[in-house]
């Protein structure tokens, strides 16, 4: 026997026991964007490399460690997207979307990072992001805030995250705090772990989000991003948590928050919870005004989120609203005529009841063995269409989850009672 074949460590199946959960998440999500009056667009898993390093930043852990990057047979260079944004921004400017525009947009979908998995980190992960483009006050960055709250009320998750907020300023303004900032890292260099070293120079903003216990008293003392912002994003960012608090929306001022993208400005926030462990964070975003113009587009302003698809299902998982849902009937078929005719039946049915989740016998089996079948589905009814049945226009009832007895009727009023049976299960 030949030797199976395994998934890519880190590339995950989800299982049809699993899906339910999904599609809870995706409906959700879906209804909240129609209610914002935002639209889908659909973006392609492979663009240029290029495309990553000019807008994530060469020297991010993502672009140097983490893209899945190969040659076509053009020699071209391509990458499995990593994230979202870049080439949704791509698609607006390529498409003519963007200058003097206000587009409200949203996506979902696979993206690959090679990074060591783990809980709540894959290789192959699931992301549903939105970005809006045109607009450049904080009315639209509280918009995005208020998108996100009603997501974790109507998934039930309000209580279990919180947000957090910092500004990360103007272009000039992150300049002049960069130097500080390599002031007082070099000031200490001995206490810097080896990755925060090769940070220093290239990336040193990434030195305050480190993780390593060892040196957070360090990056506690260090100066604050806050504390050294242009005029105009302190009015944007103090204009953002006034209309928060009017919003009844709690939040924490975390300076240490600087994401790992380089494109980020002035707004961030994350969305964080307690529940998952290292893997804490389940939606992540801010503003990047400059990345149209640095893409080759003219500046726009722009603003986006991305929700982790797989640690948002597994804070729903304990949800009965997000289980699986059974049939609501098992058509069991003896002999061969009704074999012959089930299937007919089977799709009248549904025909006259759009909603029915009807599952039909295959494969034949006594009758016995489809009864078994038929509770083993979950279904709270089988039908049975036997040769009698048949031969008389009718149908058998009986019911698999209660100790009501089992009815005969005729075929024709087959239709109302499995009508009024769903309206009973719902209510």
């Amino acid at each position: 026997m030949s030797k199976s074949i395994q998934a890519i460590r880190g590339m995950n199946d989800i299982l049809p026991d699993q899906t339910p959960r999904w599609q809870y998440v995706e409906r959700i999500f879906r209804e909240v964007m129609a209610a914002y009056g935002y639209q889908e667009i659909r973006l392609p898993l492979v663009e240029k490399t290029e495309l990553f390093k000019r807008s994530i930043g060469e020297v991010t852990d993502i672009v140097e460690k983490e893209m899945y990057t190969f040659e076509d047979r053009n020699g071209d260079s391509l990458t499995l997207r990593p994230e979202g944004t870049a080439g949704c921004v791509r698609a607006g400017i390529e498409n003519g979307l963007l200058h003097n525009q206000i587009h409200r947009l949203w996506y979902g979908g696979a993206m690959f990072r090679h990074e060591r998995p783990q809980k709540g980190r894959y290789r192959q992960f699931h992301q549903l992001g939105v970005e809006v483009f045109g607009l450049g006050g904080p009315d639209i960055d509280i918009e995005l805030i208020l998108i996100t709250a009603r997501l974790w009320r109507l998934l039930g998750l309000y209580d279990e995250v919180r947000l957090q907020l910092n500004s990360l300023g103007s272009v000039e303004a992150r300049a002049a705090y960069r130097e500080r900032l390599v002031e007082y890292f070099e000031a200490h260099a001995d206490a810097l772990d080896e990755d925060s070293r090769r940070r220093l120079y290239s990336n040193p903003l990434r030195i305050l989000d480190s993780k390593n216990p060892q040196m957070q008293d360090l990056i506690e003392a260090a100066p604050r991003l806050v504390e050294h912002l242009d005029d105009e994003s302190r009015e944007h960012f103090d204009a953002l948590c006034a209309a928060l608090r009017t919003a009844g929306i709690h939040f924490e001022i975390n300076p240490r928050l600087v994401r790992g993208l380089d494109y980020y400005g002035k707004t961030v926030f994350e969305w964080v919870t307690d529940r998952l462990g290292a893997q804490g964070t389940v939606c992540a975003g801010g503003r990047y005004d400059g990345l149209v113009e640095q893409l080759g587009g003219r500046a726009t302003p722009a603003i986006g989120f991305a929700l982790g698809m797989e640690r948002l299902v597994a804070l729903v998982e304990h949800l009965p609203e997000a289980a699986a849902e059974g049939p609501h009937a098992y058509l069991v078929l003896a002999g061969e005529r009704a074999e012959r005719q089930g299937m007919l039946i089977a799709d009248s049915l549904r025909d006259q009841l759009p909603g029915l989740r009807l599952l039909v016998n295959c494969g034949g089996g006594s009758f016995k063995s489809q009864l078994k079948r038929a509770d083993k589905s979950g279904a709270s009814l089988a039908l049975i269409l036997g040769e009698q049945e048949v031969a008389e226009d009718t149908v058998t009832i009986k019911p698999l989850r209660t100790e009501a007895a089992q009815q005969v009727m005729s075929q024709s009023s087959l239709a109302d009672y499995l009508g009024a049976h769903i309206v009973a299960e719902m209510s």
